[in-house]
């Protein structure tokens, strides 16, 4: 007998480079370790990483092969913004959210 199993979706923030190509965002631990970040949910996203972040959908195999070349070998879900004075994460400066290109945030990228 064959079972199919749904695969669980996560909402991933992205950012797009100058020529196009998309990057996982990702964040770092207080203890300086990166990880990965997924959000069960665009309202959840967009309530920790604001309205206009990009993202895109992802299941868990997809994301953790994404992420092992970049070294990273833990995500969170839903995390919340915490430790720095304006309230978002103390993350590396390549690690910050990036404004979305126009008509482009808080939708989904193919």
């Amino acid at each position: 007998m064959r079972s199919d199993s749904v695969r669980h979706t996560y909402f991933v923030p992205v950012r797009m480079s100058k020529d196009g190509t998309l990057a996982l965002q990702t964040g770092r631990l207080g203890s300086g370790e990166r990880v990965g970040l997924a959000f069960t949910s665009e309202s959840s996203l967009a309530l920790t990483l604001g309205p206009a972040q990009q993202w895109i959908r992802l299941d868990l195999e997809a994301l953790m092969e994404m992420l092992a070349p970049l070294g990273v070998e833990h995500f969170r879900v839903d995390p919340h913004r915490v430790g720095a004075p304006d309230g978002l994460p103390a993350t590396a400066e390549a690690d910050r959210p990036s404004p979305a290109p126009a008509g482009r945030g808080g939708s989904p990228l193919s």
